[in-house]
C-alpha cells in the first residue's frame, strides 16, 4: 500500500496554510503583496506503462506566486508618504545594493536623504540650480533645507482698462496732486538684494485715445517727464505700434545692483467706456525665502515651498517596472530584488510609459482580501483533514493484510 498520496497532500496543504497565514499576518502591512500557492500533480511512469492506466503519486507545490494587484490607497498626513497608483516600484539604494518596493513610507534622515524604515535611500532624478529636472541616471534623492536667494525684477506687466469717458488733463503732472492725472495703480518690485520697492504708475489723458504714462519708485518720480505713452484704436484696443512702453532705470543707494532697471509691459491694457480697473499686475522678482515645506506632485516632482511664495523642484522620484514581476526575489521588509526571471528594471518618471502616478500624503495598503483568505483557510484545513483520512484508510487496509492467516 502507498502512503505517498496522503503524505504529499499533507505537505502541500501545510505549505498552503503557511502561505495563507503569511497573507493574513501581513493584511495591515503597507505595500505588501499577497501570494497564492500553485499546485502540480506528480506521476511516476515507465516506458512500458500503458496509456490511460497511469496513477499519480500525489501532489507538490509548484510555485508560490506573488499577486501584484493594486492595493487600496490610504490617506496620511505626511507629504513624504507616497503611494503608486498603477504599475511600478520605488527604486531604493543601500550602499549600492538596489532593491524595489511598493512601500512608500518615507522620511528625511539627518543628511536630507529620503529614506525608508530600513535606511534605504529613495532614488530619482536630481534638479539643477534653476530647479529644472536633470533626467540622467537615477541617484539618491537629497533635499536641501536652504532658502532661495532673492531675484531682482527685470520685467513687469500692467493690465488695466482706462475710462474712455475721462477728461483730458491739461495741467503738468505732479504725483502729489491727484488732479494732474486720471488714475493710478501700484505694485511691489524687488532689487538684487530682495528689498521691496513700491512702483506706482499714473495715467494722464492728453487727447482722445492718447494717454501719457508716469512712474514713481518709493514716492520719487522716475525721470523728468512722461515715462511712456499709450495710444488706442477706435475700438478700444491698444495700438502697440504707436505706443511707447516705459523702460525704467533708477539709481539705488542701498547696496543693491544699480541702476535698478526693468521694463513695464502694458500690452493687455484697453480703453473702454467703463470705470478704470486693474486686470493684471505681475513682475518676475522676489525676496529671499526660507523653506516652509515640501510637496510631491503626481509625476513625482518634489517641490520645495518657500516663505516668499516661490516653489522650486528639488528632484523627481523614479519608478521601475519589470516584464515579469513574479520573477522578483522577495527580500523581506517589503523589498524585492531583480533576477534573471524578472528581466531588467525599466526606469522612468511616474506616468511615463506604463508607470503609474504618485499620490503624496498617502500609502498603498496591502492587497490581501481577508474575507477571501479566511475562506481559503477553511478549504485548506478540509484538504489537510481529507489527506490525513487517506493515510488512515491506507493504514487500515494494511492492517487487514497483516492480520490475514
Amino acid at each position: 500500500m502507498s502512503f505517498q498520496h496522503g503524505l504529499s497532500g499533507l505537505d502541500a496543504a501545510s505549505k498552503n496554510l503557511d502561505v495563507i497565514g503569511n497573507n493574513v499576518a501581513n493584511a495591515n502591512t503597507v505595500g505588501f503583496k499577497g501570494s497564492r500557492t500553485q499546485f502540480a500533480d506528480v506521476f511516476a511512469t515507465s516506458v512500458s506503462s500503458s496509456i490511460g492506466t497511469d496513477i499519480g503519486i500525489g501532489t507538490r507545490v509548484a510555485a508560490v506566486a506573488a499577486e501584484f494587484t493594486q492595493g487600496n490607497i490610504a490617506v496620511t498626513s505626511d507629504p513624504l508618504d507616497l503611494a503608486i497608483n498603477g504599475q511600478g516600484f520605488f527604486r531604493m539604494d543601500n550602499n549600492g545594493a538596489i532593491s524595489y518596493t511598493r512601500n512608500g513610507q518615507f522620511q528625511l534622515d539627518r543628511n536630507g536623504y529620503i529614506v525608508n524604515s530600513r535606511g534605504d535611500r529613495l532614488t530619482g532624478y536630481p534638479s539643477n540650480a534653476a530647479g529644472a529636472i536633470v533626467t540622467a541616471a537615477p541617484i539618491d534623492l537629497q533635499l536641501t533645507t536652504q532658502g532661495v536667494p532673492p531675484s531682482a525684477t527685470t520685467a513687469a506687466t500692467v493690465g488695466a482698462n482706462l475710462d474712455a469717458r475721462a477728461a483730458v488733463i491739461a495741467a503738468p503732472f505732479n504725483l502729489n496732486d491727484a488732479t494732474t492725472y486720471n488714475s493710478a495703480t501700484s505694485m511691489s518690485v524687488y532689487d538684487s538684494l530682495g528689498n521691496p520697492h513700491t512702483l506706482s504708475v499714473y495715467f494722464a489723458k492728453t487727447a482722445a485715445n492718447t494717454w501719457d504714462l508716469y512712474a514713481s519708485l518709493d514716492g520719487t518720480q522716475v525721470g523728468a517727464g512722461a515715462a511712456g505713452s499709450l495710444v488706442f484704436q477706435s475700438n478700444g484696443a491698444l495700438d502697440t505700434a504707436a505706443s511707447t512702453f516705459p523702460s525704467l532705470s533708477v539709481a539705488l543707494a542701498n547696496g543693491a545692483t544699480t541702476p535698478f532697471a526693468f521694463n513695464v509691459d502694458f500690452t493687455g491694457t484697453t480703453q473702454f467706456g467703463s470705470a478704470f480697473g486693474v486686470t493684471q499686475l505681475a513682475q518676475d522678482g522676489y525676496a529671499a525665502g526660507q523653506l516652509t515645506g515640501f510637496s510631491v506632485d503626481d509625476r513625482g516632482v518634489i517641490l520645495g515651498r518657500y516663505s516668499n511664495g516661490q516653489s522650486r523642484a528639488q528632484g523627481q522620484v523614479a519608478l521601475a517596472s519589470f516584464t515579469s514581476p513574479q520573477g522578483l526575489q522577495a527580500l523581506g521588509s517589503n523589498a524585492w530584488a531583480e533576477t534573471a526571471g524578472s528581466g531588467p528594471a525599466l526606469i522612468g518618471a511616474p506616468q511615463s510609459g506604463s508607470l503609474g502616478a504618485l499620490q503624496s500624503g498617502a500609502v498603498e495598503s496591502s492587497n490581501v482580501d481577508l474575507t477571501a483568505e479566511l475562506v481559503e483557510m477553511i478549504t485548506a484545513q478540509r484538504v489537510y483533514q481529507a489527506n490525513a483520512q487517506t493515510i488512515k484508510t491506507q493504514d487500515s487496509l494494511l492492517q487487514t493484510l497483516v492480520n490475514l492467516r
